[in-house]
């Protein structure tokens, strides 16, 4: 059997790891006042685009903003566990070096949503924290190591 002590650091992990918590509720509540903004109701997920092509040029975009906002927000959904679970495994051999992946992660998140509704068009505004998407593959590189050099004791 394998004991684990969690290094003096860990605590910047985890503070890196609500971190996203954070961000992922200010999601939510963007995509709400963008629902708003939009009059698409529950439990519509999104505007079609029969809705946005036929909609007034005001609301058609007011109803993309709401499909970015969404969009953003199902983005970081989807990729959430991952860089949360490869940042607290990553941690506990590699604390401070998980804390700061994971800080970088979480601003190129909001970064990465903003972006995505602050676009008129289509929505590449996102590009500019796409570094979110390399920073998680780097995670799990340390994850994987961590979990390897723990095995491997």
């Amino acid at each position: 059997m394998v004991a684990l002590e969690l290094p003096s650091q860990y605590g910047y992990v985890l503070l890196s790891a609500v971190s996203t918590f954070f961000v992922g509720s200010w999601l939510g509540m963007r995509v709400v006042g963008f629902r708003k903004a939009a009059k698409i109701s529950y439990p519509y997920e999104y505007a079609s685009y029969e809705q946005i092509q036929t909609a007034p040029p005001a609301r058609a975009q007011a109803l993309h903003k709401f499909n970015c906002a969404q969009r953003g927000h199902q983005n970081f959904n989807e990729n959430h566990v991952t860089a949360l679970g490869a940042m607290l495994i990553a941690g506990l051999k590699y604390p401070i070096v998980a804390a700061s992946l994971g800080a970088v992660w979480t601003i190129n998140r909001v970064i990465y949503a903003w972006g995505y509704t602050t676009d008129k068009k289509d929505g590449k505004g996102r590009y500019y924290g796409i570094a979110w998407m390399l920073v998680q593959y780097i995670l799990i590189g340390y994850a994987g190591k961590a979990a390897w050099d723990v095995a491997m004791a």
